[in-house]
């Protein structure tokens, strides 16, 4: 391990969901904002190898960094917290770890020995560790390891970790542990002891936290403070309270009031100096004291899980913050409207603007498609994101150029009017990993469009893309002809942007801006959309 680098560790307890990506990403914040440089990793003990192949309702997003990488969520609350661009190798997942040491195997690098969890899978995990500290030559690693604390599958993780405490000493190596306080209705109580029940099963894999933070619906009290003092064998001074907060950027602010900074410097032998956190203040209360709120519909076909969108709705509020608006989200089940428990009519007079959600798949593209018509005959600002824009071309073409069989070969191969189609890239292609068009990518923007302006003027943008399908080319001619115009384009050049003239906001983008979203430096794309939906008359 790099000589100078300073490792944190943060890990949770009682139950999966807690927020320790936000609590990682706000430590990795409070130590950048003291001048160091900083790098984050989600641990993922999945035997997947990513996260691309995983259905949304699995675990939340697939988020996609510049190179490529198909990744936890949590990597885009790192990004957005450090405004900061990581890569594929911030992800360290079991399937990865796993791979590596086998095929170590097969190639004869152990030298006849029997390959074990110790020491061979837990030194390739500190390697990989390694690998990505010094890939960013950061003086502090923020490594968040997925999962609860006593699951079977994080062990080999945990064990690593404890190896690294001993190797490079206490001075180099902070053990978070974030845990739940339950407060029951019925007492009006907080209790600790699910809390404590983790500190003892963390000790019990030889890991004593040196911080521990507790999250409830409420402020810790004295009392709850003192129990996990002594059944948590840390000093009170070391516990930080972790309430429920309208948005996630107030939490480093939450954390560092309580002292949290100077705790880490001290145990990590770093110089404190006062971090400047007024950006981060401003944002919380520009948020928090919005001059308008839009009704936005969130068209898509896992809205029962909304973390299937989280970078979507991070995006629109960082947009809407920056111009003091409120999004509040109206979520639209495309299956519902298949089946008539949603008439898509009552959405005209409820919303503001509408997003057309990205996914994969048959299920609830005809809900999306007569919502879309509907909305875009209202003249609700409507924003299309990857499928969202796929269909958005596929309900034009049937509705406006009587192409009444038109579809996307994904989910009708048949089509006599394939209007979106298999990237040539893509076909022969059978393994499912890794293999869509990924990353980032340039879009060679068409002047005097609106998606021209919307980026001010740029000639290129480079946009992080996830799809294996494209609009077909064949058929932009007679979309043009009628006003839906091609306005970016990729360097293959097919359309990458798609914007309806005479309308008050009607455009689809075959990318992900989503993905390049920062809280104090919002996407341009939700901006804009945002902007005309506040700026709408109402339905």
């Amino acid at each position: 391990m790099s000589r100078l680098s300073k490792y944190v560790f943060v890990t949770g307890g009682v139950l999966s969901g807690l927020g320790k990506g936000v609590t990682a990403a706000s430590i990795a914040l409070l130590i950048k904002s003291m001048g160091y440089s900083v790098t984050a990793i989600k641990i993922d003990p999945y035997v997947n190898v990513d996260a691309g192949t995983m259905n949304p309702y699995m675990h939340g997003e697939v988020f996609v960094t510049e190179d490529g990488g198909e990744t936890d969520l949590d990597i885009g609350h790192y990004e957005r917290f450090l405004d900061i661009n990581l890569s594929k190798d911030n992800n360290i997942t079991t399937g990865k770890i796993y791979s590596v040491v086998i095929e170590k195997e097969r190639r004869g690098d152990f030298l006849g020995q029997t390959v074990q969890i110790i020491p061979h899978v837990t030194d390739e995990i500190k390697h990989q560790i390694e690998l990505v500290v010094r890939k960013y030559g950061s003086d502090v690693a923020v490594i968040e390891i997925g999962g609860t604390v006593g699951d079977i599958e994080g062990l080999p993780f945990l064990e690593a970790a404890r190896q690294l405490r001993l190797e490079r000493g206490p001075e180099s190596v902070l053990f978070t542990h974030v845990v739940l306080v339950p407060r029951l209705s019925t007492l009006g109580e907080l209790k600790t002891k699910p809390a404590q029940h983790s500190m003892q099963e963390l000790r019990r894999i030889g890991i004593q936290p040196d911080v521990l933070v507790a999250r409830s619906s409420i402020p810790l009290t004295d009392e709850a403070r003192r129990k996990l003092s002594l059944f948590g064998n840390l000093p009170p001074s070391h516990i930080f309270s972790n309430p429920d907060v309208d948005v996630i950027y107030e939490v480093p602010l939450r954390l560092h009031a309580q002292g949290l900074t100077r705790v880490l410097t001290e145990k990590l032998g770093l110089n404190y100096v006062e971090p400047d956190l007024s950006p981060w203040a401003e944002y919380v209360e520009k948020f928090s004291n919005p001059e308008r709120r839009v009704r936005i519909a969130m068209v898509g076909k896992y809205t029962r899980l909304t973390d299937s969108y989280l970078s979507i709705i991070e995006a629109l509020r960082h947009s809407g913050t920056s111009l003091r608006v409120r999004p509040d989200f109206i979520w639209v089940e495309a299956t519902d409207v298949e089946r008539g428990v949603i008439n898509v009519r009552d959405l005209v007079d409820s919303v503001d603007g509408a997003v057309i959600l990205p996914g994969f798949g048959e299920r609830g593209v005809e809900g999306k498609i007569s919502t879309i018509r509907v909305l875009r005959e209202a003249g609700v600002p409507l924003l299309g994101i990857c499928f969202g824009l796929q269909l958005m071309v596929v309900e034009f073409a049937r509705s406006v150029l009587g192409l009444s069989d038109a579809h996307t070969t994904e989910v009708n191969p048949e089509t006599p009017h394939p209007v979106v189609d298999l990237l040539s890239s893509q076909k022969g292609t059978i393994v499912k990993g890794g293999t869509m068009r990924l990353g980032s990518i340039d879009v060679r923007l068409v002047p005097s469009t609106l998606a021209w302006k919307i980026y001010g003027g740029a000639e290129v943008v480079r946009e992080r893309h996830r799809h294996r399908y494209q609009i077909n080319p064949a058929y932009l001619r007679a979309f043009e002809e009628n006003d839906f115009i091609a306005s970016g384009f990729s360097l293959e050049g097919f359309p990458e942007i798609m914007e309806l003239k005479n309308h008050r906001f009607y455009l689809g983008v075959q990318f992900h801006p989503e993905f390049k979203s920062r809280p104090l430096r919002p996407s341009p794309i939700f901006t804009a959309f945002i902007n005309a939906s506040s700026s709408s008359p109402t339905h």
